[in-house]
Parts: structure tokens; sequence; C-alpha cells
């Protein structure tokens, strides 16, 4: 009797990784040759509007190899989106999503694989350890991770990336999800079903420098914190019924001291001053945090596509 092997498909989003691309496909080949006699597989690399010799070395790969798909964007539409559209393609039982920097080892995915055979349906990856990154990218990270979890209605795993498997039924579900502002991770543990943290030790990157700046950096906060709860616009609202119930008490204490001190002079420019700014602060924090909602449910409701697919290559090979 034949056995028929599960699918795996591996999505690499790639931006600007023309001195890592070798060195990666080497290792992550070498891995999934490894699987050959448990799964299928295949490669599926998403170029983000790479302007370097990226999607050149892509070509050349896929001419060697039948199992490598590769989408070509028309522009950088971003990291989260590439993971979507990489998803949006792919056609395995199980999908694994992996940066194409090395600093996620692609020998971690046997692990993962093992995992989801023992019936888990997703298996995402928990850094032990950090290697090569700065001390303020390691103290923002640990923060975000801890107050996106504090914000979110749901639970969010702590110090997990976007390295992880799923199974068919979650792809599925994630593809359903059109929302503009992505922020995977969290979409991951939204849909639910069986979930296994699986530790493991990042590397530093192989080449080149990360692309993820302060402004994504914040950028990304930004999507993950409104994506998944409005309690920011909660806390905004006690901060102002705070200030408004501070203000009645100072009126009702100047009043008092008016009446009870006719002839005194109030003095207390200072404090007035800072009252003033101090609500002109909430009241701005306040706008501009309904500002950030207002703008994402405008953006959602134009309905564009989420990306513009300029070229594939690939997917009609049958191995």
């Amino acid at each position: 009797m034949t056995t028929v092997l599960p699918m795996l498909s591996i999505v690499v989003p790639i931006y600007f990784e023309e001195d890592t691309l070798p060195q990666f496909y080497d290792r992550l080949k070498g891995v999934m040759e490894q699987l050959a006699s448990a799964a299928k597989y295949e490669l599926i690399f998403v170029n983000d509007g790479s302007t370097d010799r990226s999607l050149d070395l892509l070509r050349q790969l896929s001419r060697d190899d039948n199992s490598i798909r590769v989408i070509g964007f028309s522009r950088n539409f971003g990291h989260q989106v590439a993971i979507t559209a990489g998803i949006d393609h792919a056609q395995g039982d199980a999908v694994v999503v992996i940066d194409g920097d090395l600093q996620d080892p692609p020998e971690v995915i046997p692990e993962m694989f093992a995992k989801w055979q023992d019936g888990y349906k997703v298996v995402y990856g928990v850094r032990n350890s950090r290697k090569g990154e700065s001390a303020f990218k390691l103290i923002t990270a640990r923060v975000f991770y801890r107050c996106i979890n504090y914000l979110s209605d749901v639970h969010l795993p702590l110090d997990a990336g976007d390295f992880r498997l799923m199974d068919r039924v979650v792809v599925d579900a994630l593809c359903s999800i059109r929302e503009e502002n992505r922020y995977i991770r969290g979409l991951v543990s939204w849909v639910g079903f069986p979930q296994f943290a699986l530790s493991y030790d990042r590397d530093s990157r192989y080449a080149g420098e990360t692309k993820f700046n302060l402004r994504k950096m914040l950028k990304f906060a930004f999507d993950g914190i409104t994506g998944f709860s409005d309690r920011p616009l909660r806390i905004s609202s006690k901060l102002g019924i705070l200030c408004t119930i501070t203000s009645f008490a100072m009126i009702i204490w100047l009043i008092y001291s008016k009446i009870t001190s006719p002839s005194s002079t109030i003095q207390g420019w200072t404090s007035l001053l800072v009252v003033v700014l101090f609500l002109g602060g909430i009241q701005l924090l306040s706008i501009g945090l309904l500002g950030e909602y207002i703008g994402r449910i405008h953006r959602e409701t134009k309905k564009r596509p989420l990306y513009v697919v300029a070229e594939k290559i690939g997917f009609n090979n049958v191995d």
C-alpha cells in the first residue's frame, strides 16, 4: 500500500537579502532533504520589492530546483503582507513561516514538524536568546511583547516571532482574514486551535543589517496594539474622567477659598499652567488615539488588495 506523504510549504519573505540567500537556501534545502522521506515540500520565496540582486538569485535558483516558487511584488508592501502572500499561495498540508536572514535557524523545522504530527495545529518558536542584537532592541522588544499582551483582548505568546508551523486548517482561517493592518502572530493566536511553544536560540544575522528600523518597529507596535485591543481608548476615557473630577475638585476649592478669604489674592500661576498643559496633553493624546483607529477604519473601507504581484515563477512545476 502506497503511503501518501504530507506536503510541507515553507514561506520565506525576502527583502534585500542577496548576501544571505545562497547560504540560507543551502541550509534550508539540506533540512528539507532530511525530511524528504516524511514529507513532500515546496519553497515559496516572496520578494517584497527588493531592488538588489535578491530576485535575480531567486530566478537562478528556481531554474535548478523545481521545488522553488517565487512571488515578486510590484513594490515593497511590508513584511507581514509578504508572509500573507506566501500563505495565500501555499499548497501544503502545513505551512512554515521563516525569515530569510538566518536568524531563525532552518534546523528547527524538523522539531516543528514532529510536534505537528503529534497533533498540534500551530507550533511557534519562542526565543531563548537573541544573538547579535543591541541592548536597546532587546529591551524594547521585551517591553513591547509584555505591553501588547497586557493591552490585547487575546493572549499573545511572549518572545515569539513569526517563525512557526501552521496546519492547513489554521492557514485557511488566516486566508479568510483580509484586514490591511496585519499582525500575523496575533491573528494566529486569535484563530485558536491547539498550539505548542517550541524554544530555540535565535542567531545573529548572517550578513547585512536589519531592515526593521525604529520607524517600522513603532508602526508594527501600533498595528499590533490597535488591531487586537480597544483598551487604549478606554484608558484615555478613564484619564478624561480623572481629569474632569480633579478639575471639579479644584473649582470647588477655589470657590471655597474665595468665600472664606475674599480679600486674599489667590496665587498659583505655576500650578494653573501645569494643569492647563496637563489637560491639553491628555486631550491631544486622546485625539491622537482616536485618529489612529479612525485612520485604520478609513484604510479598511477602501478594500484595496493587500499586495500586487508583478511575477510568479515555478508554480506550474510538478515534482
